[in-house]
């Protein structure tokens, strides 16, 4: 089976006069929806097809958001409907389908029906099971390839290449400060709200997001789960491996835009700035 470009679905979704409409190729396909928003039903969409290089990624021509499956493609496409499928009777957010609304209750329910045999780790659906016993395999499927840095799911990779592009799609509406994905949003926008849903069994100190806490829970337990393979030092958080990593390989990525001296972690180089502040502050008081 050819597989289906992303040329070819833009082609389809454009002819809004017709219900058939003619691909690059001269196949007729079928389309529907609404009368604002059609989706191309051929078979190609029914079946599971995978583009795995990131220059034949399927795009949402509304909103661009990419997927790698034509299948996944059509189902997003229900959401820029005049009237979603699904929507929950809680927080009124919009889904695709039955089944994604299922999962979404969950986060209101607290329910994690999937379970971790190995650690005991739940979750509220099967897909984040299955990315979490690769951390248990070592098993990293999706790989960037640009850096080659690899990952357990593919929304893991889809979330890195921002890294890649600079692309923040996700804007706070208070202060227009943007994120290159919905969860730092959330947790940002705490920040405004001062919500601090977090919070420390033993000492009550609350915190805006699970990271968070449970770096903070390290405190108290005393636990330093993050080793360095070269020298064995450990870490309470991943963070500070990283920074810790650049002492033995020497790299330095942050730097002064005054002077150019560089600095393994971005503290140090706002330490470094307020130097230069104080010393223009000095020279204008003379």
């Amino acid at each position: 089976m050819d597989e289906k470009t992303n040329e070819d679905l833009q082609h389809s979704f454009s002819d809004n006069s017709s219900r058939l409409v003619q691909t690059s190729d001269n196949r007729t396909q079928s389309v529907y929806l609404s009368d604002d928003v059609r989706v191309d039903t051929s078979n190609q969409l029914d079946t599971d097809i995978h583009v795995q290089s990131s220059q034949h990624k399927l795009t949402c021509f509304i909103c661009n958001r990419k997927f790698n499956y034509a299948r996944t493609l059509k189902l997003h496409m229900h959401l820029h409907a005049a009237e979603p499928p699904c929507s929950c009777n809680v927080c009124g957010k919009a889904f695709i389908c039955l089944s994604a609304l299922n999962r979404h209750m969950r986060s209101h329910t607290g329910e994690r029906p999937f379970s971790c045999k190995v650690c005991g780790k739940s979750y509220m659906c099967s897909s984040n099971l299955n990315a979490h016993m690769r951390s248990h395999t070592g098993y990293r499927p999706f790989s960037c390839e640009v850096c080659s840095k690899a990952f357990t799911c593919s929304n893991d990779l889809y979330r890195h290449m921002r890294s890649h592009t600079g692309e923040r799609p996700f804007a706070c509406k208070v202060c227009s400060k943007a994120f290159s994905c919905s969860g730092n949003l959330n947790i940002h926008m705490r920040s405004h709200t001062g919500e601090r849903p977090f919070s420390c069994k033993v000492c009550g100190k609350a915190f805006s997001c699970s990271g968070k806490l449970n770096r903070h829970v390290r405190s108290h337990t005393g636990e330093r789960p993050f080793s360095c393979k070269v020298c064995g030092k450990a870490f309470t958080c991943s963070t500070n491996l990283n920074v810790h990593m650049r002492s033995h390989t020497g790299e330095r990525p942050f730097s002064c835009n005054v002077c150019s001296k560089a600095f393994v972690c971005i503290s140090r180089l706002n330490g470094h700035m307020r130097s230069h502040e104080r010393t223009a502050i000095e020279l204008q008081s003379v």
